[in-house]
């Protein structure tokens, strides 16, 4: 598993889900190696690491840190090629894995890193849209999700140092090292295959790792409470959600993680007593407050790969609202375990409905669980996964013996 974040040395659901596969797959009797960068982190963050990995599980982990420091994650970004990390990557990738898994390479190696794999089998995981896009999220000069392509003004505007290497063949002549892409939704695996990127890709949802069990039957407490969990920033429409909130003064919104906008906004929104900052939590805490919300929101501006908060909350059975924006309707029309809305108007409106009717909610729940336990955990996952590694052996005429 090759990928530029991985905890603690990380911030939101790409790493998460890297964890997760690799933990599943030792817990079926393989052996998996990470590598990631901690110079990227250190580069794009204010805050030092998280301390929530006490013991890896199994998992062989290689953190690279190179003497130049932030240099070299800057210079991958530049450049497209791994840099100052080019020899201590082709050392691990020249063993002889059966499987190399590359996810979100940005800083780790760009796209000239696809080439170093001698794998039998390669694999790139599509979590964000940065083959498509320098800000990886479709979101343009910083305030709007991107209505067209405008790359090198909206990477200045964004703050993104441009990269001349988008404008040549670079990442068209590293994607032939790699056999399959594997999209999370349907929006995703379109975009790329728009633009001409890899005509193998196929669609594999993520899974949740939080499963509590069999989940208890739902008790609304005095006054409705919702949730929304994932990163403060302008581009996951955390703004517009907390105006429509601000509004409704008998339901409560409770607000989990960190980010650029936290600190403000916990300043402007300081009079709303139904409203609450939880900061960043846990992943194993999350459960509680899926467990005793009426709704997970995920109020996304910019269009989201999957949404794995709505996976999450499905496993506590706790239904979704969300906004159209890329892939995370996949999850509801899958289900039926909540709506889908497109204006804030909508988005009132469908929290009175559901914090007025536990009959609803209650429904919602069933259909969230449901659809977990079909669609969403990590043996189905598992099973898909392995399904797409045989089928490129079998094209390959390759034998591998395994768990």
């Amino acid at each position: 598993m090759l990928s530029t974040f991985y905890p603690p040395h990380h911030f939101g659901g790409d790493a998460t889900y890297v964890r997760a596969l690799s933990r599943a797959l030792v817990a079926v009797g393989h052996d998996v190696e990470v590598v990631h960068c901690t110079d990227a982190y250190g580069a794009v963050s204010k805050s030092p690491p998280a301390n929530d990995v006490v013991d890896d599980e199994g998992i062989v982990v290689h953190r690279l840190t190179s003497r130049f420091g932030v240099l070299s994650p800057l210079f991958t970004q530049q450049t497209g090629h791994p840099g100052f990390k080019y020899g201590a990557l082709k050392k691990i990738l020249a063993r002889d894995f059966d499987v190399v898994n590359f996810h979100n390479i940005s800083l780790l190696g760009g796209p000239s890193i696809l080439r170093l794999s001698n794998a039998p089998v390669t694999l790139y995981t599509l979590h964000e849209h940065w083959l498509l896009c320098p800000t990886h999220i479709f979101w343009k000069n910083r305030n709007h999700a991107c209505d067209r392509q405008q790359c090198f003004s909206c990477s200045l505007r964004s703050g993104v140092p441009p990269q001349v290497w988008r404008y040549t063949g670079l990442i068209r002549r590293s994607l032939a090292a790699v056999d399959t892409l594997l999209a999370p939704s349907k929006y995703t695996a379109k975009k790329h295959q728009e633009a001409g990127l890899g005509e193998d890709i196929h669609i594999l949802p993520l899974f949740s790792s939080l499963d509590p069990g069999k989940p208890p039957n739902f008790k609304p407490a005095s006054r409705p409470r919702f949730v929304y969990a994932g990163r403060i920033t302008a581009a996951k429409g955390i703004l517009s959600m907390l105006r429509t909130f601000s509004g409704l003064k008998d339901v409560d919104l409770q607000v989990l993680g960190d980010g650029d906008l936290l600190t403000g906004l916990r300043r402007e929104f300081a009079d709303c007593g139904n409203i609450c900052f939880k900061g960043p939590v846990r992943q194993h805490q999350l459960v509680q407050f899926y467990q005793n919300a009426c709704a997970v929101i995920l109020p996304s501006l910019a269009p989201e790969t999957f949404g794995l908060t709505v996976a999450e909350a499905f496993a506590c059975a706790t239904p979704a609202i969300v906004r159209d924006a890329g892939g995370s309707r996949d999850l509801i029309d899958a289900t039926g375990a909540g709506f889908v809305y497109q204006a804030d108007d909508e988005l009132a409106l469908l929290v009175k409905r559901i914090a007025a009717d536990t009959t609803l909610r209650a429904d919602l729940g069933k259909k969230a669980r449901l659809g977990f336990t079909r669609w969403y955990t990590a043996n189905h996952h598992l099973q898909g996964y392995f399904s797409h590694i045989a089928d490129i052996q079998r094209k390959k005429g390759v034998i591998v013996h395994g768990p």
